[in-house]
Parts: C-alpha cells; structure tokens; sequence
C-alpha cells in the first residue's frame, strides 16, 4: 500500500491520485481500514524527506495528509456502526451507502 501510495502521489497524476484511495481500499479489502490510513502517511512522510525542508510542502503532501484524516474519520464512523474492526471492504460499503466522496473522485 505505502509503495503505490508513493508511485501515485509523485506521478503528478490528478485522476490517479483523486482515485488512490478507492484503489488502496478496492485492491487490499480484507486489510484493517486504517491501513489505508497509515499508507497515506507514511507515503507522505517519505515524499516529504525527499523534498527540501526549508520549501513549503507540495500540495500532493497535503492531500495525502487529508485523504488519510478523512479515511480515519470514516473508519471511526464505520466501527461507530459496530464494525470493529473495520476493513477496507467495510469503507468501500460505507462510501456507497452513506458519503460518496472518495468513489466520486
């Protein structure tokens, strides 16, 4: 998951990133949902100690950064519904019934 995520962010491909999350979660279903979460992070992290420190983050860091808070504020509201722990699978599930946002990226 990290590796893709990173492959995706530096490709500078808008479609492709806007999809990154569906793809992490349609391609790993059985993973915990917050691994989706994690993924994006780190991947951030690892691009953000490629590029200069002293220059302002490229806006694919903040995405990511944001696409892995809203993946966890999903997974909250998934497991508030009682599934505990969630998966990637109860994410894909979630987005088609309740908030469609990441599926229409």
């Amino acid at each position: 998951m990290i590796a893709l995520s990173v492959e995706t962010l530096t490709q500078g491909d808008e479609d492709r990133i806007g999809g990154l999350v569906r793809l992490l979660a349609t391609r790993w279903p059985n993973e915990p949902a917050l691994s989706i979460a994690f993924a994006l992070t780190n991947a951030a992290a690892s691009i953000e100690e490629m590029v200069d420190s002293e220059t302002t983050p490229p806006v694919v860091l903040m995405r990511a950064y944001k696409f892995a808070a809203l993946v966890a504020a999903d997974v909250h509201a998934v497991q508030s519904m009682g599934k505990v722990p969630a998966r990637a699978s109860d994410l894909l599930h979630f987005w088609r019934r309740v908030d469609p946002w990441f599926l229409n990226r």
